[in-house]
């Protein structure tokens, strides 16, 4: 094999020019099938509120509720909340246990399982005659979204090639806005079918979770995984295929490079937890939890109730909603174009301070407003305002919050950082959604200024902590953010590297893995 293998940990940015290959067809489209994972955590998003706000859901599991007189805590309900939250700590497990399925059985068979829980618990939701069996549902189907989750931006950050990384990745983002989106227009189109309107809106769940779990079947595994699990040729002939040439060498070099790394990494939940892998293990866990704090599923969730709030109509609520939607999917868009371009931590920044400005603006409209109802125009600005924060979120805390962990960790624990962000991004996913309307009956127009406080945080996490990633192999980047930055250099200094027992010149990955493919290329 030409070219031979660098040591992961040696970035050497002259290595990435000799990456061959081109943007195919092949990856397109195999980014497109695989991203529509994001479609199950998308459209579970966006349908709970509007499900909610159905008059036929509303009076078969939440009869007993009463209103009262203060809009802000209309829905002020801890079982209405379960409903819409429990799906996530099933979630949160489920990703712990992808991390396993993921390194252990590959990505792909990860993602099917996905699929096929998700249209479990459609079955199940959609058939629901009494709360248990409703929230039982709302289980099975976080089973699937924690799988796709998990998986899906994984697959999609070792299949695209090192330039288009992130372009590719956030085709996971786009497809949750659209699933987001898609559920809204459902919603709105159904508000009419009394009494099992709402039925048919969680029926529509089978529509994503058949993409996903048809499409699976039909895409490779990555070349990263094929190789992790013995395969070598077989991850070979995909990396030719989806870079559209017969001389992947160097990049292949770099992947069996880090298997070999991999290999001698027993436990990868205790090895992130060591010194050297610190950085990655901050930002894992920050980022994802720092994404929910920003309050964006607080509104993906309950933004119908958070219009009738604001003093709009049940049927202007959904509407509302569904613009909130379309907005999303658009800047989703532009998040695609530039990050590649400008960045990441570009997007991060801009994006939190476009947050906070319209979260802090919204709180006080949203005041003037339940002071002085009736106002058409100022009933207009918050929604205005409200799209613009979602735009913001949409192009820079949105793909970004599951790109840049997906993509930091080095192979040996890349499966445990991607299950760990899964689960903190559910975990507090969770929490937002059964406290929300909670926080909201009891903050009033000050929930937007607690959810700011944190996006000023955020922004500051990000100027301070996160390397920029754009443009380094996917392979390389520890050395970014372990030798590269002013603030992590520091952290890890001194400590110890993680080195695959001793390889004689020529010896093959047998040698450190006895039990793989006798076919792996030897690294020389």
């Amino acid at each position: 094999m030409g070219g031979g293998a660098v040591a992961v940990g040696s970035f050497d940015a002259e290595r990435c020019k000799l990456y061959t290959g081109h943007t195919t067809g092949a990856v397109i489209l195999i980014a497109v099938i695989a991203a529509s994972g994001g479609l199950l955590f998308g459209f579970d998003n966006g349908i709970t509120g509007g499900v909610i706000s159905h008059s036929g859901f509303e009076a078969r599991f939440f009869g007993h509720h009463v209103a009262g007189n203060d809009p802000f805590c209309k829905f002020n309900d801890q079982m209405l909340q379960l409903f819409t939250s429990c799906l996530f700590l099933s979630g949160a497990a489920a990703a712990m246990v992808g991390s396993y399925t993921c390194r252990r059985f590959g990505r792909k068979a990860t993602m099917i399982a996905g699929g096929a829980c998700f249209l479990g618990g459609t079955v199940l939701v959609t058939l629901a005659i009494h709360m248990a069996m409703l929230v039982l549902g709302r289980l099975v189907l976080g089973v699937g979204v924690g799988f796709a989750t998990q998986a899906t931006p994984l697959y999609l950050s070792e299949m695209a090639p090192f330039n288009l990384r992130g372009a590719l990745n956030i085709m996971f983002q786009l497809a949750v806005t659209v699933g987001i989106l898609g559920a809204q227009l459902i919603n709105f189109g159904t508000q009419h079918i009394k009494p099992w309107g709402w039925r048919l809106s969680l029926a529509m769940g089978a529509v994503p979770s058949l993409i996903l779990f048809f499409g699976s079947m039909l895409l490779p595994d990555t070349p990263n995984s094929l190789v992790q699990r013995g395969c070598s040729e077989d991850g070979r002939k995909v990396l030719q295929r989806i870079r559209g040439t017969d001389n992947v060498d160097v990049e292949f070099d770099d992947i069996v490079e880090a298997v070999r790394i991999s290999a001698s990494v027993k436990n990868p939940w205790r090895t992130i937890t060591r010194r050297r892998y610190w950085p990655q293990l901050v930002i894992s866990i920050l980022v994802p939890i720092f994404q929910q704090l920003t309050g964006i599923n607080a509104i993906m969730f309950y933004a119908p109730q958070l219009f009738q709030a604001a003093g709009h109509s049940a049927e202007s609520a959904l509407l509302s909603t569904v613009i909130t939607g379309a907005v999303n999917v658009a800047s989703t868009f532009v998040a695609i174009i530039l990050v590649d371009r400008v960045g990441r931590r570009a997007l991060f920044i801009e994006g939190g301070i476009q947050m906070l400005i319209c979260e802090v603006v919204v709180g006080f409209l949203i005041k003037q407003n339940f002071e002085t109802p009736g106002n058409d125009a100022l009933a207009s600005a918050i929604i205005a305002l409200i799209c613009l924060y979602v735009a913001g979120f949409a192009w820079s805390w949105g793909p970004l919050g599951w790109l840049v962990p997906s993509e930091i960790q080095p192979l040996e624990t890349r499966a445990a950082g991607t299950g760990l962000n899964t689960f903190c991004n559910f975990l507090f996913t969770f929490f937002i959604g059964q406290l929300f309307l909670t926080l909201l009956c009891a903050l009033k127009w000050g929930t937007f200024l607690f959810f700011g406080g944190f996006v000023l945080l955020m922004t500051l996490f990000v100027i301070l902590c996160v390397p920029e990633t754009k443009g380094v192999p996917i392979e390389e980047l520890s050395e970014v953010i372990i030798h590269k930055h002013w603030l992590w250099s520091r952290v890890v200094a001194g400590a110890p590297l993680e080195t695959a027992p001793h390889e004689e010149p020529g010896s093959s990955l047998d040698d450190v893995a006895p039990g793989r493919d006798q076919g792996l290329a030897k690294v020389v």
